[in-house]
């Protein structure tokens, strides 16, 4: 057979095959990626592609391999949610590396986690001073969860006894230029009302419209294809923008 066709083949069952695995993974593996998971991933992909590449052997035995790897990697996240003490060893903690205001310099030390680091994720968090910080958790993906003391937090309406209307999550009711009519029914409106209010914007059909949200106070918020953005005089990168005159 062509090698060019067995390469072919070859990719597609890599290809569906990752695509099924990963699916039935699940998205633990995004949302809580601990570099455990990363290496597992990477070693996934690799050996789809030897899959695809590797002609000098049989695709079969790579294809077992993967499969191998993926049922291991359920198996691992099976333990970890049902055995805590599992979760703690293959997992990790999170770890206080700030305590009332104190930094735990052992803490620190045992993760080979410094100063440097911790600093630098402090301002990704918007944090320029490190007094302002009462408590801050190193999660076990890596990120940094900051509790600032209570003085340097904002206020909020709550704080100033003040009534708030509730905002839920906006739906979409037309996408990519196509009217979602499924959402439209689940807000009690129809075709023609969605057409009207169109209208009214000076947009004749829906294929002209990037996106289209209706937000529960039942405010419509619109964005065209064809964006007016005269005053940039055509300018896409905002590193060419050349700012208020």
């Amino acid at each position: 057979m062509n090698k060019t066709l067995v390469v072919v083949v070859r990719s597609l069952i890599g290809f569906f095959s990752l695509l099924i695995f990963t699916r039935v993974l699940g998205k633990q593996q995004i949302s809580q990626l601990t570099f455990f998971e990363y290496v597992l991933g990477i070693t996934i992909g690799s050996i789809a592609a030897s899959l695809t590449t590797d002609l000098d052997s049989r695709a079969w035995p790579h294809w077992v391999g993967l499969v191998t790897w993926t049922a291991a990697v359920i198996l691992v996240q099976f333990v970890v949610l049902k055995w805590r003490y599992a979760s703690k060893f293959l997992d990790g903690e999170p770890t206080i590396v700030i305590m009332n205001g104190k930094i735990m310099e052992k803490s620190m030390k045992a993760m080979r986690y410094t100063l440097t680091d911790l600093l630098e994720q402090l301002r990704i968090k918007g944090v320029f001073d490190i007094k302002e910080v009462e408590f801050a958790v190193f999660e076990k993906n890596g990120d940094l969860s900051v509790l600032k003391k209570s003085q340097y937090q904002p206020v909020t309406p709550k704080d100033l006894n003040l009534s708030t209307t509730y905002k839920g999550i906006s739906t979409e009711l037309i996408y990519d230029g196509i009217i979602v009519d499924q959402n439209l029914k689940q807000v009690n409106l129809d075709r023609n009302w969605l057409k009207a209010e169109l209208e009214k914007r000076g947009i004749k059909d829906p294929s002209e419209v990037f996106l289209a949200l209706l937000d529960t106070s039942g405010e419509l918020y619109i964005d065209t294809y064809a964006d007016h953005l005269n005053s940039l005089n055509g300018v896409t990168d905002i590193s060419d923008y050349p700012g208020p005159n």
